[in-house]
């Protein structure tokens, strides 16, 4: 089923201010009850209790961790979901130190028009760079 770019917009926002509300739960449930998300060709994570504890881990290591959307455009499909994400690696043994990263996600949308799957990428060497200090 497509979904037309007004609606496929206004879930991207939707997701965005999820993240920023650091309710993982509210995360989750812009995905389909099976739906994925895989980050930089890892393991994916699967339904949305996986993909909630994939977003907690996230918030616990950036407990300020703000979330923009950049850029979002849809086929009706699919979408693409360019995004940064800011804040302070303040969490459990954390380096304090602040990063900044661009990312974008690939998403598949379900019959539901939730997300089906999605497929992020960002820099690891910039993160761990930051991350670090370096």
């Amino acid at each position: 089923m497509a979904i037309s770019q007004t609606d496929a917009e206004e879930r991207a926002k939707a997701y965005a201010n999820a993240w920023n509300s650091h309710v993982t739960d509210s995360i989750a449930s812009l995905y389909a009850e099976d739906g994925r998300i895989t980050i930089n060709d890892g393991d994916p994570h699967v339904g949305r209790a996986q993909i909630s504890g994939m977003a907690a881990g996230f918030i616990e290591e950036f407990p300020g961790l703000k979330v923009h959307m950049d850029d979002f455009r849809s086929s009706g499909t699919h979408g693409i979901f360019r995004w940064t994400l800011e804040g302070h690696a303040t969490g459990h043994g954390g380096s304090g130190n602040y990063v900044k990263l661009s990312e974008w996600e690939y998403w598949r949308y379900a019959e539901d028009r939730l997300v089906a799957e999605s497929m992020g990428h960002f820099d690891t060497e910039d993160f761990e760079r930051q991350l670090n200090g370096r």
